[in-house]
């Protein structure tokens, strides 16, 4: 008598988890099918091809365990592909998304993870239970019936050959379906790649740019009076949520009754994300010359210091592996409050050191202030005295919950309008041709319409993630020296910026310096300033009009309310 190989019950379970697998290492596949702007061939595409490989490789053999462990990488990028979806909505997983692994510190990563605890268990669940079964196939010799795997081989050439089909139809679609990037998971393991490749040249760059010179010199006439620079580099704030800037709330009352504060309320940043929008805020580079060029240049402190100035660079992040770690140690002083002690520091401690640095008497000084600013999670970059607005928590990372969030949001704000005002404060004090310039690296979405976007970072920016604010102040004895340059400021207030590309040039000309890169139309403090077009650096670190960015009819809708241009 003839037995079965596997008994009924051990052929169910095998079944089962063929089928598990299939539906999970699928999923992504047919979310971004719907959630990306294609045409109905090229969804197909998506939805087709991919699926139809994954089917023909689960059933190429009987021992259902180890194919479905052979297919953990596809099940490990459909969890993170999921995961993000959740977060913004859209986009596959982005070069910026692997780079944002190695240049965020762990303490980063821990809150944010913390206040995604509904998708987190989801993937656990849809993910963990078929890798955990795998591993029991293999120990117990699970079998697929062999008519099973016949049948589903071909379901999955057929698959294979209509997805086939489709590409070669979107292929020659008014909008051209492009593999590399279009088809996931291909599109993922392309960034996997360009990720690899950034991560090797940036751990180059101290050899890659060593021989790099500004040709710094001073362009005004040296004086008795000191000349300090500040450059403040804020983090995740949004310029909409600035009192100076119309808002609503008191979020900056220091800076309403100082006339030397002065804003730029239509600033955009060219990058959503912190280890690119600060190099480009420190360099000349912008999103049309970043590319292959950020390897190879230094940064705005190495200018200063060309020129003869003491230079400073104070931050209240941890180190990241990134250009700010390489451009913050081109400072004659360099300290990074957090690595000190390890432990979790505010923003205003950056202006004790700011006060140390300028009470050693340098006639010629920049420092550099590089803050935590807004980043979430938002409760913990204040003390808990400073919350002007309540109820700051708790920080569900929710709609529902958007109240408690902009309280939190607005708290950091307020914060770091008080710092900036201390900045002021100090260099009052000075009695030097003193000027401060502030800008944040990127924004922040908290909710804000019909797409439930939150966050920064994610792979298509919104109006929200770009809009920043860029705040400047000047001394009296600056006022008195140079007013031609703060009614420049004045005049330039209202016009379109571009924080990326005139971050530098404006610090330059308060500095009095030229450099061989020097451009006064993009000096906020310039009478031949001139505004400039809309770009953004993608995530292939090509510069691109908004309208290529992955900017939404929402976004620009948004820009055209605050009369910025697009």
């Amino acid at each position: 008598m003839k037995h079965s190989e596997n008994p009924p019950t051990s052929n169910r379970l095998s079944v089962s988890l063929f089928v598990w697998a299939l539906i999970v290492c699928a999923l992504p596949n047919f979310i971004l099918a719907f959630t990306e702007q294609m045409t109905l061939f090229q969804r197909l595409t998506n939805a087709l091809l991919p699926v139809g490989i994954w089917w023909m490789l689960l059933s190429l053999s009987r021992k259902v365990g180890r194919s479905v462990l052979w297919m953990f990488p596809v099940m490990f990028f459909a969890a993170f592909q999921i995961v993000l979806v959740y977060l913004y909505g859209r986009s596959v997983i982005a070069v910026d998304m692997f780079l944002n692994l190695v240049t965020t510190n762990p303490g980063e990563v821990g809150e944010l993870l913390g206040n995604l605890g509904p998708i987190i268990v989801t993937v656990i669940v849809l993910y963990l239970p078929p890798i955990t079964a795998g591993v029991i196939a293999c120990v117990r010799r699970w079998r697929l019936p062999e008519r099973f795997v016949a049948a589903n081989r071909k379901l999955g050439m057929i698959l294979t050959a209509a997805g086939a089909l489709c590409l070669v139809v979107g292929l020659f679609s008014s909008r051209p379906y492009r593999p590399l990037k279009d088809l996931y998971p291909l599109n993922v393991m392309c960034n996997v790649g360009i990720a690899i490749d950034r991560t090797a040249r940036m751990a180059d760059y101290a050899h890659t740019s060593e021989a790099y010179t500004f040709a710094s010199r001073m362009d005004v006439q040296p004086d008795s009076l000191r000349r300090i620079v500040v450059l403040v580099v804020g983090e995740t704030t949004r310029s909409d949520h600035w009192q100076i800037n119309g808002y609503e709330r008191p979020t900056s009352p220091e800076l309403m009754g100082d006339s030397a504060f002065i804003s730029f309320h239509k600033a955009l940043s060219e990058s959503n994300t912190t280890h690119k929008s600060v190099p480009m805020l420190l360099s000349h580079l912008s999103a049309d010359s970043f590319a292959d060029s950020i390897y190879n240049v230094k940064s705005v402190v190495t200018a200063f210091g060309e020129a003869g100035y003491r230079t400073a660079f104070f931050s209240n992040q941890r180190y990241n592996h990134s250009f700010i770690d390489s451009f913050g140690f081109e400072a004659d002083t360099t300290v990074f409050i957090k690595e000190l002690d390890g432990k979790d520091h505010f923003d205003h401690e950056l202006a004790g050191l700011l006060a140390s640095e300028v009470e050693r008497g340098d006639s010629l000084l920049l420092v550099v202030l590089h803050t935590y600013g807004s980043h979430f999670s938002y409760a913990d970059r204040y003390p808990g005295d400073a919350a002007r607005f309540v109820p700051d928590g708790p920080l569900e990372a929710t709609g529902a919950n958007r109240d408690v969030l902009v309280n939190a949001f607005d708290n950091t704000v307020a914060y770091t309008s008080a710092l900036l005002d201390s900045v002021a404060e100090i260099l009052s004090r000075s009695e030097a041709v003193a000027s401060m310039i502030y800008a944040s690296d990127h924004g922040e979405d908290i909710f804000d319409d019909s797409r439930g976007l939150f966050l920064h970072a994610s792979p298509a920016p919104s109006a929200y993630q770009i809009h920043v604010p860029v705040i400047m102040w000047f001394s009296q004895p600056f006022a008195g020296r140079y007013p031609e340059l703060i009614d420049a400021a004045r005049s330039n207030a209202g016009k379109n910026v571009s924080s990326s590309q005139s971050f530098f040039h404006t610090a330059l000309q308060l500095g009095g310096l030229v450099t061989a890169v020097s451009d006064s139309t993009l000096s906020l403090v310039s009478t031949g300033y001139a505004e400039p077009s809309r770009r953004y650096l993608n995530d292939h670190n090509e510069g691109v009009d908004l309208g290529e960015s992955g900017f939404q009819a929402q976004d620009f809708e948004r820009l055209d309310s605050l009369g910025i241009s697009r």
